[in-house]
């Protein structure tokens, strides 16, 4: 889907983005719970950059775990970044966040973050590897053995149709929560799914993290099609002195 598409389509939810899926919150504060776990170690006064950071739920949750972080949210929707802004101001954590309203690749390359988050982003990049070249945008941003943590859309889609349990069941989990509840929702979703977003195995979306400059990804959250990874950005080799 081109940028300009999916812009458009999320400043008109941004309104009403939080309300319409509030009904999966429980998913996504387990997925806040394991990431803050996995960040845990990092300095008192860490710098997190957050891409695709929407309204902010990852990052209000970090910023009341950990009092002494600040954060740069990447976001090119000026709509969902605008309903950021008031929810960090009402949480009174503002002043520790930096709001950049456009896309990762016009952010300056300043490489002194100590992780990055990008939740259910690099999906929507359907070429292979311009979504690896996403990953070492947000490499090239990482202090040395920086965190990422990323989630995204996982699943066999080239399965055959009365195998893909998993997709059913995720359709199934939008209709019970009252997410999506006409049969032409579920069907314009279904749509999407092959021809808007780049659903791929999990396997596949693991290497293509590792082709963006990251040490063997680790799987460590799934609910339903989200699966979530971490990895370490990989440090290059200091240059050997006989080098030219």
């Amino acid at each position: 889907m081109q940028q300009e598409k999916i812009t458009e389509i999320f400043d008109q939810q941004a309104s009403t983005y939080d309300q319409k899926w509030s009904r999966l919150a429980p998913i996504n504060s387990a997925l806040h719970l394991l990431s803050s776990a996995i960040l845990s170690h990092l300095p008192s006064t860490a710098r997190i950059l957050c891409i695709g950071a929407g309204t902010g739920n990852e990052i209000i949750h970090l910023a009341q775990k950990f009092p002494g972080w600040h954060f740069t949210a990447v976001e090119p929707s000026t709509a969902m970044l605008e309903v950021f802004r008031r929810r960090a101001e009402e949480h009174g954590i503002l002043s520790r966040c930096v709001l950049h309203a456009d896309y990762l690749d016009s952010l300056p390359p300043d490489a002194s973050f100590d992780a990055a988050t990008s939740f259910l982003v690099s999906q929507f990049i359907l070429d292979r590897t311009a979504r690896s070249h996403f990953f070492q945008n947000i490499s090239a941003r990482l202090r040395p053995e920086g965190i990422l943590i990323s989630s995204d859309l996982a699943g066999d889609m080239s399965a055959p149709a009365d195998s893909m349990d998993l997709l059913e069941v995720w359709f199934q989990v939008m209709r019970d929560s009252g997410t999506l509840t006409l049969p032409e929702e579920i069907e314009k979703m279904r749509e999407a799914y092959t021809r808007d977003v780049a659903v791929l195995p999990p396997q596949t979306i693991r290497e293509i993290i590792t082709l963006g400059g990251f040490a063997s990804p680790t799987l460590f959250f799934q609910a339903g099609m989200i699966h979530a990874w971490y990895a370490r950005r990989v440090t290059p080799a200091p240059a050997s002195a006989n080098s030219p």
